[in-house]
């Protein structure tokens, strides 16, 4: 975080009354900034660790709930409601006391970027951040050293916890099952070109849920059958999207390309072969969030709540998908074509490496859609900037659903998934993001 950015942080700290331990402040806008812009730098270590979809969106939850956990114990954040016995095992934290006064908001955003630290692979990047924070806080003699020193230990004993909450939802067992083997047959996932990439993530259903009763709790309509019957609904499907990809518009294109959000792209110039990383589809719509905190310019604890919030639902969304796509295991778009119409076809985006159905970004953009509409209002006219840093142009949209609809048929203009993946999906996601909503929201 840039030294400008902590100096506003660091005026807004100035403003706590330090004789109450629930000191209320005074709602400010560069707070916001300030979480935006450190939430931000657990992004671009995502990106630069080309974390995959389904890991980010849980880095993301775990992440922002430290700092709701902070602002919660302020009873005059009344719409953090407690999250204990609202999500499944969610540890306590009112046995957390500081005898001390504490800065919150200094606070929650120093948990944040301390849950990166420990989270992410290449979290230890973040140190420079949380130093130069606790660094301009205390050149600014704005808070006593002794609540300086009390908001850290109430942070880190809140990450502590945290994160030992996170360490048993089943994570580190996956990377100690056997590997993947497609199954052999006809109708089913194989490794795509360029790279041929082993199944991404193919026990990501057994991790523990944050809000669903079980991975399984909203399967979709089943997929359309497999079929090499030119008749059946199933070859229709691979020809339309075949026909459709053949005459794709500019604009359909830059739907593509916009929400493309492939964390890791195999270019091929010739006889060389590199990288290309971008942002996931859970880093979009945490930028999306943002956008919509600072356009609303609502306070650090509003901010707070919409991003955890936005955090588990991604979670729990890639859980539920994921379920799905191992269970129904279908094949993908380029692999129907190349054996059925067009040995040579290759669509617009990099087919991803895990089966088909259902769509994931159609699945992740509904339920978090659903669930902005629901926080932040419906008919909510925003533009996203979130992928101009990779080259794309900014895109401007009338509503959170308005953009979700988008990124699912994204995913067909690219060739990368059939229609009925990306309807199917789009309701299970309505779905998981409506359960939230009464699971959690509902008072």
């Amino acid at each position: 975080m840039k030294k400008q950015g902590f100096i506003h942080v660091i005026i807004c700290l100035g403003m706590l009354l330090q004789t109450s331990l629930y000191a209320k402040e005074t709602p400010s806008l560069t707070d916001t900034k300030a979480y935006v812009k450190a939430l931000k730098q657990l992004t671009d270590v995502m990106v630069s660790d080309v974390t995959g979809p389904c890991a980010a969106a849980r880095y993301y939850a775990y992440a922002n709930l430290a700092p709701y956990e902070i602002l919660s114990r302020n009873v005059a954040n009344a719409k953090l409601v407690k999250l204990k016995g609202k999500l499944n095992a969610y540890p306590n934290f009112d046995d957390l006391k500081s005898t001390s006064p504490i800065a919150e908001d200094f606070a929650a955003i120093y948990s944040l970027l301390r849950m990166g630290e420990d989270l992410l692979p290449s979290g230890y990047t973040l140190e420079s951040a949380r130093k130069e924070l606790v660094k301009n806080v205390e050149q600014s003699r704005k808070i006593t050293p002794q609540t300086l020193q009390a908001s850290i230990a109430y942070a880190d004993s809140v990450v502590k916890r945290l994160v030992k909450y996170a360490a048993k939802d089943g994570y580190v067992k996956t990377s100690g099952y056997l590997r993947y083997t497609p199954i052999n047959k006809e109708g089913y996932w194989q490794p795509t070109p360029p790279a041929y990439t082993e199944a991404y993530e193919p026990h990501w259903r057994t991790l523990r849920p944050f809000v669903l009763d079980s991975a399984a709790q909203f399967k979709p309509t089943p997929a359309i059958p497999y079929s090499k019957d030119k008749n059946s609904a199933f070859f229709g499907l691979v020809k339309e999207v075949y026909d459709a990809t053949q005459h794709l518009t500019k604009e359909q294109i830059h739907i593509a390309n916009f929400w493309d959000c492939n964390p890791f792209f195999l270019n091929q110039k010739g006889h060389v072969s590199f990288g290309t990383k971008k942002i996931s589809p859970g880093g979009h719509w945490m930028g999306i969030t943002g956008i919509a905190c600072l356009q609303k310019k609502v306070n650090l604890s509003e901010a707070v709540r919409w991003h955890a919030m936005v955090g588990i639902t991604m979670a729990d969304a890639f859980i539920s998908c994921w379920d799905e796509k191992y269970r129904s295991n279908r094949i993908r778009p380029e692999t129907a074509i190349n054996q059925q119409i067009d040995p040579n076809w290759r669509g617009l985006l990099q087919t991803p490496p895990f089966p088909e159905y259902t769509s994931g970004h159609s699945v992740i953009s509904s339920a978090v859609a659903t669930l902005l509409t629901h926080l932040v209002g419906d008919n909510f006219a925003y533009t996203d900037v979130v992928e101009v840093e990779f080259g794309i142009p900014k895109r401007s949209f009338k509503s959170f659903k308005q953009a979700a609809s988008e990124a699912a048929i994204s995913r067909f203009y690219g060739g990368i998934h059939f229609k009925d993946s990306i309807e199917y999906g789009a309701k299970q996601g309505a779905n998981i993001g409506d359960f939230v909503i009464k699971k959690v929201l509902a008072q």
